[in-house]
């Protein structure tokens, strides 16, 4: 399983050390511009507002936010190709 696949993994689950475990994964992955920092940045903070909901039961909300949180994984994964291509 790479990299992206735990990451969506992490989305699914929303669970409370989600961030933690998705901030050691892309520890892995080295921003090489601005543009994926910014999208590292962006899908965390998605994630972290993906386990708040979770946390405090809002169910109403949890599609949507795992709806964004693979939009910015996806625009992640546009800057970060798998090797050898």
């Amino acid at each position: 399983m790479d990299c992206f696949d735990k990451l969506e993994a992490l989305i699914e689950s929303g669970s409370a050390d989600a961030v933690e475990q998705a901030r050691a994964l892309l520890c892995q992955v080295t921003a090489n511009s601005k543009a994926a920092a910014r999208a590292v940045d962006e899908f965390l903070i998605d994630l972290m507002t993906l386990v708040f909901l979770v946390e405090s039961g809002r169910d109403a909300l949890q599609n949507s936010a795992r709806r964004l949180a693979r939009a910015r994984l996806s625009k992640l994964k546009l800057l970060y190709p798998p090797e050898g291509t």
